[in-house]
């Protein structure tokens, strides 16, 4: 039977997608790193590792839900072994605050370094090498150049990168393979129950490689990510009083 157009097109994009890194999860076997609904955002709806993912942090605020999002995935990623390195000028994450997420302190390796240049080589040589399963570093500006040359480490280790842009002056072009936006949501508790409830965010996938943008609301709950009902959001939500 001849190949029709849309046939070829569609096997042209499959093959596109595999030279790029993006395999589909084999057949009754699990595939993804729990994010639910938000995965389908990705090229054959399974989160991209072993490239570099790139999270933008306009604000302080947004720079902590950011770190919170991120240990709960490297809770996913960690999950075979390996260390994690977290390189920065200034450290602001608290350590043990890491238990939350079920990632044990001792196997995130911090290295600070005196000037930002020097983050993005270390991260460089950190993703060179195999046996660590996540590089992070905190960095306000990288050109299209340096954010390839990341892009080139890891696409022999296999190693997933990711960029904490902290107040960034300019968002240029980068061969990332995605740009987030992570912003805190209010909490809820039990009824009757003191304190705070889970952490919730609201993610954003600004621009993703072959995939599809878009917004979702996540929770932590228990070890896992799960998407918050926007309905029960609202019943939450507490009644405002006319001045």
């Amino acid at each position: 039977m001849q190949e029709t157009q849309k046939d070829m097109i569609n096997r042209l994009q499959k093959d596109i997608l595999r030279w790029q890194g993006f395999v589909p999860p084999v057949a009754d076997k699990p595939g993804g790193i729990g994010l639910g609904p938000l995965e389908s955002a990705f090229p054959n709806g399974v989160f991209p590792v072993g490239n570099i993912h790139e999270m933008v942090c306009p604000t302080p605020e947004q720079a902590a839900a950011t770190s919170g999002l991120m240990s709960g995935l490297l809770a996913f990623l960690m999950q075979k072994g390996g260390a994690c390195l977290w390189i920065s000028t200034t450290r602001k994450l608290f350590p043990p605050s890491l238990d939350d997420f079920e990632v044990q302190p001792d196997r995130l390796i911090f290295i600070d370094v005196q000037r930002e240049k020097d983050v993005l080589w270390a991260m460089e040589e950190a993703l060179k090498c195999e046996g660590l399963a996540a590089v992070i570093a905190e960095v306000r500006e990288i050109s299209f150049a340096q954010s390839r040359r990341l892009q080139l480490a890891v696409e022999s280790s296999k190693v997933t990168g990711f960029l904490l842009r902290n107040d960034p002056r300019k968002l240029g072009t980068t061969t990332c393979v995605a740009r987030w936006q992570i912003t805190p949501l209010p909490s809820t508790v039990e009824e009757e129950l003191p304190g705070v409830g889970f952490p919730r965010w609201q993610v954003e996938l600004l621009r993703v490689r072959n995939g599809n943008p878009g917004s979702w609301k996540l929770e932590w709950v228990d070890g896992h990510f799960v998407p918050v009902d926007e309905d029960i959001m609202m019943n939450e939500l507490p009644e405002r009083k006319a001045i």
